[in-house]
């Protein structure tokens, strides 16, 4: 009897562990605010591309930015960790388009897609967010910090992928 009560609580255990790891594994998915105070200013209005596209001070920035919240799901280095979209296949859709007008019209229209999803996070069908919003923490420097790490993660990438 002593044995099938150890390991029925070994179970129980075995079970809240695998519980207590799924809900740390999501990250913390409060939005922390980004140190953009070493970055020149955008200015009120809203850029309709990352004005700090190629930016290495700005990528820089936005790796702490990302680092602190956005790798817990979209993983490390912007590599994707499986649990959200990987963020540098947009960008390597866009770099691979034959011309250069192409290109900057693709990575236009994604810098919108991600101005919009950053700051109003995500949904899926049943109305609960997948991503939260980080319009009331982002300033516009942050979003577009976080994107040019995101541009600058994307050629690295491509850059090690052809070698």
């Amino acid at each position: 009897m002593q044995k099938l009560g150890t390991t029925s609580g070994f179970l129980a255990g075995l079970f809240l562990m695998t519980i207590a790891v799924k809900v740390l594994a999501h990250g913390d998915v409060t939005p922390h605010a980004v140190d953009t105070s070493s970055l020149k200013p955008i200015g009120t209005e809203w850029a309709e591309t990352n004005p700090y596209r190629g930016d290495a001070k700005a990528a820089t920035v936005g790796a702490l930015g990302y680092l602190q919240n956005c790798a817990g799901c979209h993983g490390l280095n912007a590599e994707s960790g499986g649990v959200a979209s990987d963020l540098l296949k947009y960008g390597k859709e866009c770099l691979e388009m034959g011309s250069k007008s192409l290109q900057d019209a693709c990575m236009k229209e994604g810098d919108g897609y991600f101005k919009d999803i950053t700051l109003n996070g995500k949904k899926n069908s049943d109305g609960r967010y997948t991503m939260p919003a980080y319009g009331a923490v982002f300033t516009q420097e942050a979003v577009w910090a976080v994107k040019a790490y995101i541009d600058a993660r994307t050629i690295e990438d491509m850059a090690k992928s052809r070698k």
